[in-house]
């Protein structure tokens, strides 16, 4: 047979056991005896084939027998089984009974009940001494239940369970175990003699109880296994009389297991085992695992003092998880509060971020974070590089409809981003916006650790197909890579909030700038006629001063002093130097209110329409124009063309005390942005007031150096930040600078003549 023919044949064989019928398996353990009766007529419908040894009577003849004949004073049992409302889901000990035929009528057996399938389902196992139990055995329960309220912590509960339980059961080693996530056991505390092998620590992989077992654990809180190599005794017939079908066992004491689970028994050298589920908020958290290297027995009383212990261990690790939820949960919001208090007093949701990185990073316990809002990427931490950030983000954004993405191992969920697993395990993102692509993004570093596996988990087939469970457990170490630590679901809980409260202030600040807008809109209109105003008003005197003075220097000229003359000169470049500042002015008022005509936009074209039209403010100077391939965008072109030109008109006059005069004009794409830049080898200026330069009347050098009003640089921020861009500039005291213009990428399409 080849590889791929067995590994076919094993993956059958595993699917096959994992939905093998163990609730109704159609049989039970041999260390007792059932007979399943008509819940109103109270007769026999099915019996289990051991009864030939335990009363020495046929199947056969017990069938349609009504159970008051079977047992000593059953004319009273049989009204109480009559009376009894059959709430109780799990067998209970409903009486001991002396039966009237067979073999047992001087021995007292302890009769259980439960319904099930609308039959009482009687489990029969030999009675113990009910005073000995009481007077031994609960006492000592009730000691360790009042000992569990004063662990400090689950560790020191599963702890002080395994020895308690190992007490009450005389098993050879009890072990306690919980489950993550993917349904993996890692044992927590043990209990053992001499000569058993410790399993402290090691992992039990998830396929060593398969979904429908691990189901079967939540209904059924407890099982017995005395003997690892008993032979089943099937129920007579086989299907349940009133419903035609296999009786539902998953309740019965006695119910027989799976094969397969024998035969791991074996394989581990557990002659006999017992298993508590540990049940916290309706799923199985964990179990306490009982094993002895000899078959051994386990009376109704002891395992019904082990349930009792396994309830109150589940609802102590149940409480103590809830609290230390509601710890959690409390400082999450607390750091929620400081954050929120932090965005509100901000001018924007990454401003108010930023004051707090401390608290941002550790709300979700990351290393690192990523802020994307307002067309930037603000990184803190240990994070990927911007690039990354910036192709997550889109990935996020094409997803679409998802408001949190999480991840504990980017690698095997982001294989669309393959270079992202290089620099973090883990990534938990939220949408801050319903319109824009802004996130929140943390990262968490990947934690390559060493997994202690309770031998290999691989099954293999025997000679007739069947499967068989692993041989050996022997401690088996692994490495494991590419993961980060989980995110809690607490913290994508908090998450969640954040989000709600982010998207409520920035609706509450949008409705504030909405309120700004109407009001500046008024003021707008009020500047506008203003504006008119002064540049009616005020242009007619300027001009007729600056007139004045001419024709006086050409009329009384002769009579004047030479120190008249230079008065005369002084009022007259004041009043034109006044009569320009009236005009940018009103220029650059009007450029926040005219409405933005996206074209194709040929920056060449437009650099060298420029550099004509500036021919005489450089000519007879040393200048070389470098010019590159600049690319075409979409933009208003007479709003791009004024920025160029106050780029380039200051490029030529902060570089004219130069002997050879260079300026370069070039452009590149970075990201989703046309960066444009001109740089030259002029003056400069000191980069401590970089954050100046774009501020209106903001001059670094005197007026008797290099002419101008101030504003050049203003108008230049003003029309960028309109196309939703950005401004900056780099440069050196007498080194020169590099000036640039960041517009965001458009689609060229009929549509980009629309006014905005």
């Amino acid at each position: 047979m080849t590889s791929r023919e067995t590994s076919v044949l094993l993956a059958a064989a595993i699917e096959q056991c994992a939905s093998e019928p163990i609730r109704t398996p159609g049989s039970i353990q041999p260390q007792g005896f059932m007979l399943v009766l008509d819940a109103a007529a109270q007769r026999v419908l099915q019996v289990s084939d051991n009864v030939r040894h335990w009363l020495q009577l046929e199947p056969a003849h017990l069938l349609e027998t009504p159970v008051a004949d079977l047992i000593e004073r059953g004319a009273a049992l049989s009204a109480r089984l009559a009376a009894w409302s059959g709430e109780e889901q799990q067998p209970f000990h409903f009486a001991d009974v002396r039966f009237a035929q067979g073999s047992r009528r001087q021995i007292a057996t302890a009769m259980m009940v439960h319904r099930v399938d609308g039959v009482i389902v009687a489990e029969f196992e030999p009675a113990a001494d009910e005073a000995h139990a009481y007077g031994a055995l609960y006492p000592m329960v009730r000691t360790f239940i009042g000992q569990l309220h004063n662990a400090q912590d689950i560790l020191e509960l599963c702890e002080r369970s395994v020895v308690e339980v190992k007490r009450v059961t005389g098993f050879g080693r009890v072990k306690a175990y919980s489950f993550d996530e993917t349904g993996n056991g890692t044992v927590l505390a043990e209990a053992r003699d001499e000569g058993y092998p410790s399993y402290l620590g090691l992992c039990f992989p998830a396929s060593d109880i398969p979904r429908q077992a691990r189901e079967l654990y939540c209904i059924n809180r407890i099982r017995v296994i005395e003997d690892a190599n008993y032979q089943a005794s099937p129920l007579m017939p086989a299907n349940n009389p009133l419903t035609g079908e296999p009786l539902d066992l998953s309740h019965a004491a006695l119910r027989s297991v799976s094969p397969v689970h024998v035969q791991y028994m074996r394989n581990m050298q557990t002659m006999a085992s017992m298993s508590i589920s540990i049940v916290v908020d309706g799923r199985l958290w964990g179990l306490i695992s009982c094993h002895h290297d000899q078959p051994h027995a386990v009376g109704f009383q002891t395992r019904t003092a082990c349930e009792l212990l396994g309830s109150v261990l589940s609802l102590q690790i149940e409480t103590k998880a809830i609290h230390a939820q509601h710890e959690r949960m409390l400082e999450l919001r607390r750091q929620i509060v400081q954050l929120l208090s932090a965005m509100a007093d901000s001018d924007s949701v990454r401003a108010g971020l930023l004051t707090l990185p401390e608290t941002f990073l550790g709300f979700v316990r990351a290393s690192g974070a990523a802020i994307i809002a307002e067309a930037r990427c603000e990184l803190l931490g240990d994070t990927p590089p911007q690039a990354l950030v910036d192709a997550l983000a889109v990935w996020l954004a094409e997803r679409g409809g998802q408001e949190i993405f999480h991840s504990d191992n980017v690698g095997r969920d982001l294989p669309e981003l393959p270079e992202l697993a290089r620099y973090c395990g883990g990534v938990l993102a939220v949408a801050i916006s319903e319109i824009h692509s802004h996130y929140l993004i943390w990262f968490k570093p990947e934690q390559s650790h060493t997994v202690t596996w309770a031998g290999r988990a691989e099954k293999s087939l025997d000679s007739a197909g069947v499967l068989n469970p692993r041989a050996s457990f022997d401690s088996w170490k692994q490495e494991v890579s590419g993961f980060s630590s989980p995110w809690d679901a607490l913290e994508i809980e908090g998450v969640h909030e954040l989000r709600t409260a982010v998207l409520g202030i920035v609706l509450r600040k949008a409705e504030e700038l909405a309120q700004l807008a109407g009001e500046l809109k008024k003021s707008n209109k009020e500047l506008e006629a203003f504006s008119y105003s002064v540049s009616h008003d005020l242009r007619a005197p300027l001009r007729h001063i600056a007139g004045y003075a001419e024709l006086l220097a050409d009329f009384e000229g002769p009579k004047l002093s030479e120190r008249g003359l230079r008065f005369l000169e002084h009022i007259g470049e004041s009043a034109r130097f006044a009569g320009t500042l009236v005009d940018n002015l009103l220029s650059f008022s009007q450029m926040g209110r005219s409405a933005l005509r996206f074209t194709d936009v040929d920056l060449n074209a437009l650099v060298e329409s420029i550099r004509l039209e500036m021919q005489p403010d450089y000519e007879g100077r040393d200048l070389q124009w470098q010019v590159a391939a600049l690319p075409r965008l979409v933009a208003d072109a007479a709003f791009v063309h004024l920025a160029l030109r106050n780029l380039l008109s200051n490029a030529i006059k902060y570089s004219r005390t130069r002997e050879h005069a260079v300026i370069e004009v070039g452009a590149y794409q970075q990201d989703a942005e046309t960066i444009i830049f001109v740089r030259d080898n002029g003056v400069g200026f000191d980069m401590a007031y970089a954050g100046k330069l774009f501020g209106v009347f903001q001059r670094l050098h005197r007026m008797e150096e290099f002419e101008g009003t101030g504003i050049g640089l203003a108008s230049v921020r003003r029309i960028i930040e309109r196309h939703d861009g950005r401004v900056w500039a780099e440069g050196a005291l007498d080194q020169g600078a590099t000036f640039y213009m960041a517009l965001p990428r458009r689609a060229h399409s009929a549509s980009t003549n629309s006014p905005r």
